[in-house]
């Protein structure tokens, strides 16, 4: 026989049967000669075993399930920021008002006395030198203040003050209290409402002077 490449099959089965063909270079070819030639190969034989193989192996399923991936998602919960507060502006005198100190209690003679009335609303404004409104009092600005506001006008000057009505040895409620360089405003029962000096505010006190004169205002 010439030198002819020649095709060798090998069957290798395990869990099917496969087929591998290897191609055999002329160079290779065993020498001429009857004694060297190979038997020949069925491979339609061949080709029937590995369908018959095929067919008898077992076919694993994977399940779908089994290969399904995922994750469980946390729950996340959005809050949104909180509006800020609105700024609540306050006048300048309800804000002096409401930081004002009431030091003592407002005596009974007050009540139906308009005089004592007015006064009293202004417990706790601070003493300032030469004041006559509720930013601030001194003597005799306050005095005439409260007075003011009933319609009756009086000196800024507490010396001023002697001469200003009738004088009166038994006061009521409402009648000024008059001593060298300070004015107030009897309140009854030994007590008199005045702004008495720096550092201090409108407030109701016992009457400290001594020998005061009072004087009744009758507008």
């Amino acid at each position: 026989m010439a030198n002819v490449g020649r095709r060798s099959a090998a069957v290798a089965v395990t869990s099917g049967l496969a087929i591998t063909t290897m191609a055999i270079p002329t160079s290779a070819a065993p020498a001429e000669g009857p004694a060297n030639a190979l038997p020949p190969v069925d491979v339609a034989a061949l080709t029937e075993q590995a369908r018959a193989a095929l067919a008898t192996s077992p076919v694993v399923q994977v399940p779908t399930e089994a290969v399904a991936w995922g994750f469980d998602a946390p729950d996340i919960t959005v809050t949104a920021n909180p509006k800020p507060e609105p700024v609540v502006q306050r006048s300048t005198a309800a804000s002096r008002a409401a930081a004002r100190p009431v030091n003592n209690a407002i005596p009974q003679s007050v009540a139906g006395n308009a005089v004592l009335e007015i006064a009293a609303r202004y417990v706790g404004v601070p003493y300032v030198a030469g004041g006559a409104s509720p930013d601030g009092f001194d003597c005799s600005g306050f005095v005439s203040y409260v007075y003011g506001q009933l319609g009756i006008s009086l000196p800024r000057s507490s010396g001023a003050y002697y001469d200003v009505g009738t004088r009166v040895t038994e006061p009521q409620p409402g009648d000024i209290i008059v001593s060298p360089g300070h004015v107030g405003i009897y309140a009854g029962d030994g007590l008199q409402i005045d702004a008495p000096r720096p550092g201090k505010t409108i407030q109701f006190r016992g009457i400290w002077q001594s020998n005061p004169i009072f004087v009744r205002v009758t507008g």
